[in-house]
């Protein structure tokens, strides 16, 4: 049964208990295409995915989450990598396609790359390149994780690890460049969660102006 947006928002739960089943490749490989798809501050798209499926990995990103289950047991873990200084690479490939999608003229290609390294640029003095790398990468987190629910798996945004370690344990270790975003555990369920429920809508929606 394909599940709507909606559907698979109200229906996605934080699953922490996995069967070994794995997880075929070719469903893999759509959830990732679907994953890059996600929104991009000046479509930089500043984030990488790493997938950790095999055995040692797996125990590696469970020593940096303190022994949490959904490494241990979840057949792949996906690692989001926010990149803040991204803006700096060469993004011709970016600007390429853009033109070849007849998305963006030469014209605002040219505009494009000077406003969006000024944007960066700002960040930079401002100290906020990491932060909305992350944000970037967080994004694409969650489009994965609506994505694998309307395909039958079950996803667990995961906090608690140490960004150090998990950095170790994706080979990244040395490079204060990157920033750990998130992690999410990916397979199929084990357990099932009731839905706990939300607050009213009033408790956190306002119009205008907060609390008004």
């Amino acid at each position: 049964m394909t599940l709507s947006v909606a559907d698979a928002i109200r229906t996605r739960r934080t699953i922490r208990h996995y069967r070994p089943d794995p997880v075929p490749a070719a469903t893999l490989a759509a959830l990732l295409d679907l994953a890059v798809e996600a929104p991009s501050s000046w479509n930089l798209q500043d984030r990488s995915i790493v997938v950790v499926s095999d055995a040692e990995g797996r125990a590696r990103l469970a020593r940096a989450t303190g022994g949490q289950p959904q490494p241990q047991e979840a057949p792949v873990v996906l690692v989001f990598v926010a990149e803040p200084r991204a803006w700096r690479d060469d993004r011709l490939d970016v600007y390429d396609r853009a033109r070849r999608n007849g998305a963006w003229s030469e014209e605002f290609v040219a505009g494009f790359a000077a406003e969006s390294t000024a944007f960066q640029e700002g960040l930079e003095r401002r100290g906020l390149l990491r932060e909305y790398a992350v944000k970037d990468a967080m994004i694409a987190a969650s489009f994965l994780m609506l994505a694998a629910t309307e395909l039958g798996l079950a996803t667990s945004p995961m906090n608690g690890w140490d960004e150090a370690a998990v950095k170790r344990a994706i080979g990244i270790g040395d490079r204060d460049d990157l920033a750990i975003a998130l992690l999410v555990s990916l397979g199929h369920p084990a357990e099932h969660r009731p839905h706990p429920g939300r607050r009213a809508p009033e408790r956190n929606i306002f119009h205008g102006r907060y609390g008004g």
